[in-house]
């Protein structure tokens, strides 16, 4: 059995996922099997990949999205450590040494990740301070947005067994949604170190997509629904919502979206601050 189980999901990006994962293999680490996964490509990732042979497992699917893609892979893993990596992302070396030595020096850790270097359209940029990832209690931070990069991330898999796999209902924010599960239960830890290149502002990026707000709103509806947060966290996540929903309400109205507003006002009230 491999010590660990890295997943690449991608769609149409021939080009990038041979880049990705030749990042994998480029690693120093070699205890891991690499699952790649197809959602219905169309553009010739199948053929790209299968130059690499045995070096990875292609897994081909119809276009379901990018969740469905993980969860395939994340059900084929058969590691105990699962790293995820994006197709339009890259790892620097040493990635996969570092962190299978931080969960050795740390047995009762869960889940870590990693800091990452951000490029946009080839150049290097530096990340917003609303943008720095916290380390331990992640939870209340990242209720106004996303803070665990997936492709940073690597975690036991009984932390998945525990609180459930990507939600494929959701189109965009699915990472959103899984860390906060995530988060309301156990520490996020963070190497200090940059071991990832986030690559953006390519057209097909999920986070371009306009009323990302509502996926974020319908993740933190379930989560005050599920009624697990202590008093704190539940406060805090009320009035996140509150202030998503106020938003996405006022944007509504000047599209002349009355239905879509009335929902959401419904969905506020139904989870107004005490």
């Amino acid at each position: 059995m491999p010590a660990v189980s890295v997943i690449i999901p991608t769609f149409d990006r021939k080009d990038l996922v041979r880049e990705a994962v030749d990042s994998v293999l480029a690693q120093d680490f070699d205890d891991y099997e690499l699952i790649v996964v197809d959602d219905g490509s169309t553009d010739g990732t199948a053929e790209a990949l299968a130059s690499y042979g045995r070096r990875l497992r292609l897994i081909r699917q119809a276009n379901r999205g990018v969740s469905a893609a993980r969860n395939a892979g994340i059900r084929a893993a058969a590691a105990p450590l699962i790293a995820l990596l994006d197709s339009d992302d890259l790892w620097l070396p040493g990635k996969l040494t570092a962190q299978t030595a931080f969960f050795r020096a740390h047995p009762d850790a869960l889940i870590c990740q990693s800091e990452e270097i951000w490029i946009r359209n080839g150049l290097r940029v530096n990340p917003r301070k609303k943008h720095r990832k916290p380390s331990g209690d992640i939870f209340e931070r990242s209720l106004q947005l996303c803070l665990v990069s997936p492709s940073a991330v690597m975690m036991r898999r009984r932390l998945l067994d525990e609180v459930g796999l990507f939600d494929e209902s959701l189109p965009a924010c699915e990472d959103y949604d899984l860390w906060l599960r995530v988060a309301c239960r156990h520490p996020v830890y963070l190497i200090d170190k940059p071991l990832i290149v986030k690559r953006g502002g390519h057209a097909d990026q999920l986070s371009r997509r306009p009323g990302l707000d509502r996926y974020r709103i319908r993740s933190l509806a379930r989560l005050l629904a599920g009624g697990r947060l202590d008093p704190a966290r539940d406060a805090a996540a009320r009035r996140v919502l509150q202030q998503k929903c106020a938003i996405y309400i006022q944007g509504c109205l000047k599209r002349g979206k009355l239905e879509e507003a009335r929902r959401y006002r419904e969905i506020a009230a139904k989870f107004a601050v005490d």
